[in-house]
């Protein structure tokens, strides 16, 4: 297939192109580098099945040639207020990704008669009162809080795409993504995965707020890739979750880091700073990704985060 994935240059987007080059489509790769990374792309140049498209998808999209998927991962996705590139710092631009960029993505799905598929995520749910969570759970969200640019816009993103699936039949899919880590993480992510390996990295105590009780399922980004492929060529056209079940506290995790790096300065303990509506508990209930694509994680956490470390400590290094 000939395939354009918005948000290529991406931590997620861009496992995305090697995945899909590996299997021998031709890929078409977009970006406008707000979030994006052009070293996440460096090494695809050269390669005769990836072209690259420069350009905000929030604008009208126009692909060249025949398209017979579309990939919709463009968004900010960092919650981190301290970062520039943080959604809650981008309000605007993560409200016009998720809505005109959704938008003109199906534009492209319809107009090509392609398939579609649209990078959700686990953050529709909010802060969950149901657990684990399902798919057929409505959510916990504040539609006016800090967060509500990202998931509001996300939950629209869902519903634009159902609405162009039932009203010009377009082949759509969403997959609703977890937790998810692995090389080529921003540093300055400001999730809990970042935060702590560059922390142990540089022999500091890890920054726990609260007592550690609130939980995370962290799923490796080759088996996300793996799962998000499998939609693809699936016909399921209702949302599927895909991360890993394992639910895993923040002190857990915080031990876990320490003693991969052999970190000897522990931990830290500070009163719960938490953005709003920031949420407690997250664990995806993956029984339709079993069902439907024969899919669940593969590698553990601990295999996980040994294959991410040199990659974080390299970038530390270049900082």
């Amino acid at each position: 297939m000939r395939i354009l994935i918005t948000g290529a240059a991406g931590f997620l987007g861009s496992h995305l192109c090697d995945r899909l080059l590996g299997e021998g489509h031709q890929v078409v790769g977009m970006d406008n580098f707000i979030t994006g990374r052009p070293a996440n792309l460096a090494h695809l140049a050269g390669n005769p099945n990836f072209s690259f498209i420069r350009h905000d998808v929030s604008n009208f999209i126009f692909v060249a040639g025949k398209v017979d998927a579309v990939m919709h991962f463009a968004s900010p996705a960092s919650p981190n207020e301290q970062s520039p590139l943080g959604y809650v710092n981008l309000p605007i631009q993560t409200m016009k990704a998720g809505a005109l960029g959704t938008h003109n993505s199906l534009g492209v799905a319809y107009a090509n008669q392609a398939r579609f598929l649209l990078a959700s995520t686990s953050e529709i749910y909010g802060d969950p009162l149901e657990h684990p969570q399902k798919e057929t759970y409505w959510g916990h969200v504040n539609p006016i809080g800090k967060r509500s640019v990202y998931d509001e816009a996300k939950r629209f993103a869902e519903a634009l795409t159902m609405a162009y699936h039932r009203f010009h039949g377009v082949d759509t899919r969403i997959v609703r993504i977890f937790n998810t880590y692995g090389p080529r993480m921003s540093i300055d992510d400001g999730r809990v995965v970042p935060n702590f390996l560059k922390q142990a990295i540089c022999g500091e105590p890890l920054t726990v707020y609260g007592d550690g009780s609130q939980t995370r399922s962290f799923c490796y980004v080759d088996d996300l890739v793996e799962g998000i492929y499998r939609l693809l060529l699936s016909g399921e056209h209702d949302p599927v979750n895909i991360g890993n079940p394992v639910e895993t506290t923040i002190l857990e995790f915080a031990q876990a880091i320490n003693a991969l790096t052999g970190n000897p300065a522990g931990v830290i303990f500070k009163p719960e700073a938490r953005l709003e509506s920031d949420p407690q508990r997250r664990q995806p209930d993956i029984s339709r990704a079993r069902q439907v694509l024969g899919w669940e994680p593969r590698v553990s956490l601990a295999e996980g985060l040994r294959h991410t470390l040199p990659y974080f400590e390299k970038e530390l290094g270049r900082a």
